[in-house]
């Protein structure tokens, strides 16, 4: 019924337009087309001076209005240390435009008013005007230069890239249909090679895994960089034209296929600063952006004003196909210390440790790598200080999970050195540790000998950490427990193998 009505309304408007035509062409046959001309420019005119001055009031007020949330005014102030310099030029630009803006249109609409058609009036012909050419041709080229030199001024200023020896945060992003990739540097602060013939569903950046530097290298689910320090973007595409766009940071950039391009920028604004900043209060307590303080879901009492969920975000500025609008990335801006344990985050681990590792696209399959003995240390100093700060005898228990032996007895592996290192490393900066070393077995076999063999193997890391580690044989006590302290199943496989384990309790510290 709906669509019927707004089809005969839309019908009755046509008939309406079309009897309003013949009216008119009736009118000025009456009339006679000379009066009948001098009355509509009359009314045009006269219309236009109305309409002049409610156009140019209406785009100054609606500049204004949303001069904070388009414009980059009011508490969206760049974030961002080259920022100001964009905004200025920007400034200048918007005061030259506008004035002439404002000029041509009043002029545009007094002349069509001052020069309207009468029939005892005869338009003069000018062929030309040297000293209005001079005006029209010297001065937008005075202002144009101007505004020219600042710009590259900015540009140069902007489009820098870091010295050699600078110091900087590197990090990679690529667009890709309809997502960013996201690349960090681990603990060598180096970003490894990439070859397009090597992306495959495991591997969708193309990392050469030969590059030892990508063996560290790790891919987070959103951008996190520290405050106050300067980064470099490269920017790159797997397939199609995007943007990079970081709207907050005044940083702007096309990824695109085949041509890396890069960005340097130095963030100045924790999210939780400009957060403070959008939610700032007046000397009355009121809301400097009330619009902020709206609730973040209308429908969701409990979701909080608005300024207190705002996250920086990357963007795709281009029209890359039907998915664009899912490439968003959440940005968070941190202090030093935030991102440094944002960085020791086991969440951050390697990409080729986690999904490439031992697979048949690993050209390590079977060996022990650096990366991977920083790995595992790494890790261990996590759980140390966990085990440290728990308050449950049981949490202060570690296992060595890399700490094995030779099926049946008790000599250790060559690779179970990395793991007592970190263990002797621990013990030298902790000098009041003092801790049990344990030796656990699984059902199988004669308890007897079970229990032997997990006293054996206890000493054998008690042995070795006094005698390769010279640690002080007093702060340490081995203990065989055999198969009496199972933590899983002795009824399957996986859980006799968890069972037959080697481990550690803090005892002091």
């Amino acid at each position: 019924m709906t669509i019927l009505i707004i089809t005969l309304c839309l019908i009755l408007a046509a008939v309406l337009l079309v009897q309003l035509g013949k009216l008119s062409d009736l009118s000025t046959k009456l009339k006679g087309e000379v009066e009948s001309e001098e009355e509509s420019n009359s009314w045009n005119a006269n219309l236009g001076m109305v309409f002049m001055p409610l156009f140019l009031i209406a785009c100054v007020a609606s500049a204004f209005y949303y001069k904070n949330s388009m414009l980059g005014y009011g508490p969206h102030e760049a974030a961002s240390a080259h920022g100001s310099s964009l905004d200025s030029l920007f400034n200048v630009t918007l005061a030259c435009t506008g004035i002439v803006f404002i000029l041509t249109q009043i002029l545009l609409f007094v002349f069509a008013y001052q020069y309207q058609g009468r029939r005892d009036r005869k338009a003069s012909f000018v062929s030309h005007n040297n000293t209005l050419e001079l005006v029209w041709s010297i001065i937008p080229a005075i202002v144009m230069t101007l505004l020219v030199v600042g710009g590259l001024d900015a540009w140069n200023e902007v489009m820098a890239d870091v010295g050699p020896d600078e110091d900087h945060i590197e990090i990679e992003v690529t667009g890709s249909q309809f997502l960013w990739y996201l690349r960090y540097p681990g603990p060598d602060g180096k970003l490894g090679t990439k070859n397009f013939r090597k992306i495959t569903p495991s591997n969708p950046l193309g990392q050469e895994w030969t590059d030892t530097k990508n063996l560290d290298d790790f891919q987070p689910g959103e951008i996190v960089l520290p405050v106050n320090k300067k980064v470099r973007v490269r920017i790159t595409a797997r397939d199609v034209l995007h943007n990079f766009d970081l709207p907050h940071f005044r940083v702007k950039m096309d990824a695109i296929p085949g041509l890396p391009t890069y960005f340097v920028f130095t963030p100045t604004t924790t999210t939780e600063e400009y957060r403070a900043r959008l939610g700032a209060l007046d000397e009355n307590d009121e809301p400097l952006y009330p619009e902020w303080h709206e609730l973040y879901d209308p429908e969701d009492p409990e979701s909080g004003p608005r300024y207190k969920s705002f996250d920086y975000e990357l963007a795709c500025a281009e029209l890359c196909g039907k998915g664009h609008f899912s490439m968003r990335k959440k940005v968070r801006i941190v202090t030093e210390a935030e991102y440094e344990a944002w960085l020791k985050s086991p969440d951050q681990s390697s990409f080729y440790l986690r999904d490439i590792r031992n697979t048949d696209e690993d050209p390590y399959k079977g060996k022990l790598l650096d990366v991977e003995i920083k790995e595992r240390s790494k890790a261990f100093k996590t759980k140390l200080s966990d085990a440290v700060k728990a308050t449950k005898p049981e949490d202060k228990i570690l296992r060595l999970e890399y700490v094995t032996f030779k099926t049946g007895s008790a000599e250790l592996t060559k690779l179970s050195r990395y793991q007592l290192k970190d263990l002797a490393d621990a013990m030298r900066e902790n000098a009041a540790m003092t801790i049990e070393l344990a030796g656990h077995t699984d059902s199988q076999g004669d308890d007897g000998s079970n229990l032997l063999l997990s006293q054996s193997r206890a000493e054998a890391v008690y042995n070795y950490l006094t005698n390769n580690e010279k640690i002080d044989g007093t702060r340490m006590k081995a203990a065989g427990y055999g198969e009496a302290r199972p933590i899983d199943s002795n009824d399957t496989q996986e859980g006799r193998k968890k069972n037959r384990r080697t481990e550690f309790q803090i005892l002091t510290y």
